[in-house]
């Protein structure tokens, strides 16, 4: 029996992040008799690492899952040995992949060497940390233009920001949006009902953001936005609550910020959800305010459950394919973001999952291109 093409996606880790998310969507769309997805992941200790949100799922689908020690910059010789001895013993794979663009000039070449026939770097984020991580990251992704056999990006910002002001015209650019299962979205006035008289929210006015407790998305902003919002709807006796769906290391913060606002009770830590699309049912208006993205492919999710958003103008224009997003800038009040919203709160739902699909933003479309790329190595 011939034996699928192996792909080997370098990644962080596992969990339900937005890279992650949107790899899976593929993964499930590949014919695996073709094509199998392995992932190679970092841990701080390759011995002990706890098993993350989609790693049984791979492993059903038949995929395979390899650790290296994280990098930590003063361990960068101890990190180039551990990538050098996982490729010696593991270089069957079509391709390599490359999500982790922060690293991907140590191993991406380790790849190449090893005998790996293309090996690509993908961008998914417009921007860095601050302060002197991401300076190093900034410097450590300086050679990838010339490293990497192809350079992906998730939107033309991405692309500028990780690889430099030549990549357009290197030959190797190409943009791959953040694509989405459309139709596991759509509204659904049934599962709208049910999520919300789940979560006590029946007669309340919905705010929802999807995204990691990090920098980048901004929740401080997002807060003072809520309660901007909240002090105005309670004049009309209304009550708003806010969802917030997602984990990560500022969470402890905003809880504290919410605290401080004295909104604890109205807002909706959810955590990492699985089923995240049922949630976009419940909302009533999206509200993301990031800093920067590569291309929030929540963002997507958002108008394919029929959802206005108001969004950062720092964000792609590529995202807001529908009438539903509004653009504003970060740098004004929070009182013109809570205002835009009060102004344009009554809507009507509608499907939106043709036109996700007609934006260009259907995994199903990318996979076939993607299946043909792991085959013969050329885009």
């Amino acid at each position: 029996m011939k034996q699928p093409i192996r792909v080997l996606h370098v990644l962080g880790g596992l969990s339900l992040g937005g890279a992650e998310s949107r790899i899976m969507d593929l993964y499930r769309c590949m014919n695996r008799d073709e094509i199998q997805f392995d992932f190679l992941v970092h841990a701080d200790d390759v011995d002990v690492r706890n098993p993350e949100f989609y790693d049984e799922e791979i492993k059903g689908l038949g995929g395979r899952i390899f650790i290296l020690p994280k990098f930590k910059v003063y361990n960068i010789i101890a990190y180039r040995r551990a990538v050098k001895e996982f490729f010696k013993e593991n270089h069957e794979f079509a391709v390599v992949q490359g999500h982790m663009t922060s690293t991907a000039s140590i191993y991406l070449p380790v790849a190449k060497k090893s005998g790996i026939a293309t090996v690509a770097a993908h961008a998914r984020s417009a921007g860095v940390d601050k302060g002197l991580k991401g300076f190093i990251t900034r410097l450590l992704r300086r050679p990838l233009l010339h490293q990497a056999d192809y350079c992906f990006a998730c939107s033309r910002e991405a692309g500028l920001s990780v690889f430099g002001k030549g990549w357009e015209k290197s030959g190797k650019a190409f943009v791959l949006p953040n694509a989405i299962l459309s139709e596991k979205y759509r509204f659904d006035e049934r599962k709208r009902e049910e999520i919300r008289r789940q979560l006590g929210v029946e007669a309340c006015y919905v705010l929802g953001h999807v995204g990691r407790f990090h920098y980048a998305k901004n929740h401080e902003f997002l807060l003072r936005v809520f309660s901007e919002v909240h002090a105005q709807m309670r004049k009309s006796g209304k009550r708003v609550v806010l969802m917030l769906l997602g984990d990560g290391g500022g969470m402890d913060r905003a809880r504290e910020q919410a605290a401080e606002l004295g909104l604890n009770s109205d807002i909706l830590f959810m955590g990492n959800q699985g089923d995240v699309e049922h949630y976009y049912q419940g909302m009533d208006y999206f509200v993301f305010p990031s800093r920067f993205e590569g291309l929030p492919g929540t963002v997507v999710e958002a108008q394919a459950a029929g959802l206005r958003c108001i969004i950062s103008d720092r964000i792609t224009q590529e995202v807001g394919f529908s009438e539903l997003v509004h653009y504003e800038s970060i740098d004004r009040s929070v009182k013109l973001w809570s205002e835009y919203i009060l102004s344009h709160a009554e809507y009507e739902r509608v499907d939106m999952h043709r036109m996700v699909k007609e934006a260009g933003f259907d995994v199903r479309e990318q996979a076939v291109a993607m299946t043909c790329f792991y085959q013969t190595g050329n885009m």
